[in-house]
């Protein structure tokens, strides 16, 4: 069953098109990784006037945390669908006599 489905993949071009997303996604999320604490720290910002709060906390990295776990998580599954479609052979070649015998009739 996954054999015919990985040379489904392969011959339709999707599992390029997979690929290439899941890598632009795991790109992606490393980037929220630094974006999230500006932006957690700014609706902090915004809104402290309204809740009464007057300790600021600064940038917390931890916001960032999530988006990071997304971005490896991404990365692997990335990777390990590479592998499976395109480093690992679709089926088996033919030997050497099948084929001179086909071309010899």
């Amino acid at each position: 069953m996954f054999k015919r489905l990985k040379e489904a993949l392969v011959s339709s071009y999707v599992g390029t098109i997979t690929v290439g997303w899941v890598f632009a996604q795991a790109i992606l999320h490393f980037a929220y990784v630094f974006s999230a604490p500006i932006t957690s720290w700014i609706t902090r910002n915004e809104y402290r006037g309204i809740m009464g709060q007057s300790t600021d906390r600064g940038f917390v990295f931890r916001d960032g945390l999530p988006d990071l776990v997304r971005s490896i998580a991404l990365l692997v599954l990335g990777y390990l669908l590479l592998r499976w479609l395109y480093f690992t052979p679709t089926s088996e070649p033919e030997s050497r006599d099948m084929r001179d015998s086909s071309h010899a009739s």
